[in-house]
């Protein structure tokens, strides 16, 4: 496996990505390092929806208007040779305008004066085969490990930072194990199942061993679209404002939406390809299950694992629901109320089709058979305004649940 030194970046090219996973970028960041290329996560923040905006028509959703700006003002800053320099742009290749995000991302650039910074696509489809990122199997291992070991270290912070005794606690034993995590990734050691189910049990034990406040403060889930509920540009901080509200929140596993996109999208007929999704979909399982088990084994929350997610949802969302982030939004939302975190947020981006029928246009039903619940839709765009989103979000938290399910 390759070895990773973050230090040899001269000779080889810098790959600009978008922040969008908060919680799982700074370890999967690790499966983009090759003998071409070093990968820079980006986190400038400032202006970037002004840049994003004077390049991007505005009716294009506004995850690609972050996107796009956050790479625009960094090739701006001066600080990356653009010789030397290419962009990665993620997408799902979905029947919405999250398929267009590369065309539109390619006009952007050129019209901001880039035209020689070659943008990379990373997509499952073979979409835009031309500028493709080619993918090795070292790569696609690490990722794997960085996106397990996301979603565990992701779904303990969340709920012993906002109860814990001692504050900077959660922090300091998160940060221990990026420590430890980030080691093991840039020197391809201990990347092993094995390891990585014993290491599920020790993470969870050392969370476990914060002492938190016997009042536990009332969970909220948040579901949704992809980048808006994972980042927080997207979502504009949405976690930190119900921390500092009385809340806990829940957003749950990416490996939830990889499973659900293998499921919906990629094992549709007989050919190969998606019989090596399905084997996949069994494998991605047994990672989950022994990840789901060892966050319980030490009391804490976590969605049933997908496949059991699934079946509690039969009959509260149709499996037809699978453009976009599809029936997993109220597959989700059945889960955290049926599992006692009985008040969701869901988030999404202003005029986002798939969203808004999957799942707004789902909302009704759900508070209809799930009367113990509360379901509570924000949308966030370039236009719209952080206070009436903040609002909605406090409505949730102070309305009275209904008694007894």
């Amino acid at each position: 496996m390759y070895k990773i030194d973050e230090n040899a970046w001269n000779e080889k090219y810098i790959l600009l990505i978008p922040a969008m996973l908060d919680a799982h970028f700074p370890l999967i960041k690790y499966a983009f390092y090759s003998k071409d290329y070093h990968p820079v996560i980006l986190s400038n923040e400032d202006h970037i929806t002004d840049v994003g905006l004077k390049y991007v028509n505005n009716d294009m959703c506004y995850p690609i208007v972050l996107n796009a700006g956050q790479m625009i003002d960094a090739l701006q800053s001066g600080k990356y040779d653009i010789n030397r320099t290419r962009l990665l742009m993620p997408t799902a290749g979905d029947a919405c305008r999250g398929a267009n995000y590369l065309h539109v991302l390619k006009e952007s650039v050129r019209k901001a004066g880039f035209d020689r910074v070659k943008i990379l696509s990373l997509n499952v489809k073979g979409l835009e085969k031309d500028c493709q990122m080619r993918v090795q199997a070292f790569m696609v291992w690490r990722a794997l490990f960085g996106l397990f070991y996301g979603d565990i270290l992701m779904l303990l912070i969340n709920q012993t930072r906002p109860n814990e005794v001692k504050k900077g606690q959660s922090q300091k034993v998160w940060q221990k194990w990026i420590n430890i995590l980030s080691r093991d990734l840039k020197e391809g050691k201990n990347l092993t199942l094995g390891k990585m189910k014993r290491n599920f049990d020790r993470i969870a034990r050392d969370f476990s061993r914060i002492r938190l406040n016997d009042k536990r403060k009332q969970r909220v889930g948040i579901v949704g679209e992809l980048y808006i509920k994972y980042c927080h540009l997207g979502n504009w901080n949405m976690i930190k404002f119900l921390e500092s509200n009385g809340c806990e929140s829940h957003t749950n596993g990416l490996s939830w939406y990889a499973m659900y996109y293998m499921d919906s999208h990629l094992t549709d007929n007989m050919t190969f390809e998606s019989l090596l999704y399905k084997a996949g979909l069994k494998f991605f399982g047994s990672l989950q299950r022994a990840m789901v088990e060892a966050i319980r084994k030490y009391g804490f929350y976590t969605m049933e694992d997908f496949f059991t997610m699934k079946r509690e949802a039969d009959g509260y969302v149709s499996w037809g629901y699978k453009t976009g982030d599809g029936w997993l939004i109220g597959a989700e939302i059945t889960g955290h109320i049926l599992h006692d975190c009985r008040k969701v947020l869901a988030v999404q981006p202003f005029g986002c089709m798939p969203n808004h029928t999957c799942g707004r246009g789902l909302y009704p039903s759900l508070q209809k058979k799930l009367p113990q619940g509360m379901i509570v839709s924000c949308d966030v765009d370039s236009s719209g305004s952080k206070l009436n989103v903040y609002n909605r979000a406090r409505m949730l938290v102070d309305m009275p649940l209904k008694m007894g399910k």
